[in-house]
């Protein structure tokens, strides 16, 4: 009886760790990384934003919405930044054409609750 009561745990404890250690046994899933829209004007307010404020780290971000208008759309973002100790934000505007996806414009503005506050237009 002993036997066969060992003889049983063996055998189970062999089936079990057969299957846990089988990697057919493991799901895997393979999501793609999708690159939000808004990627390529985020990239670009951020560049500007560097050109304008070229001793600053941009520390945060924050893509805040999409404004369609009939012939041009614009990408808003927020961004936080740190110069010299001091940290403040701004809003960038990316205007765009929306047929052509040419840059119209990119704007500037330092928020209100900083200290300055600063509107650059750059025309691309």
């Amino acid at each position: 009886m002993k036997k066969i009561v060992i003889t049983l745990f063996l055998c189970t404890i062999f089936i079990v760790t057969t299957f846990l250690d089988s990697p057919t046994n493991i799901l895997t899933v393979n999501a793609e990384k999708t690159v939000p829209s808004h990627a390529r004007w985020g990239r670009i307010a951020m560049q500007k934003t560097k050109e304008k404020y070229p001793n600053a780290k941009i520390y945060d971000y924050l893509h805040v919405k999409r404004e369609q208008k009939e012939q041009y759309s614009i990408e808003i973002f927020k961004l936080w930044l740190n110069e010299d100790n001091e940290k403040f934000e701004i809003m960038v505007n990316v205007k765009f054409d929306t047929q052509t996806e040419k840059v119209l414009n990119v704007s500037i503005t330092r928020a209100p609750s900083s200290k300055k506050q600063h509107v650059c237009y750059i025309k691309s």
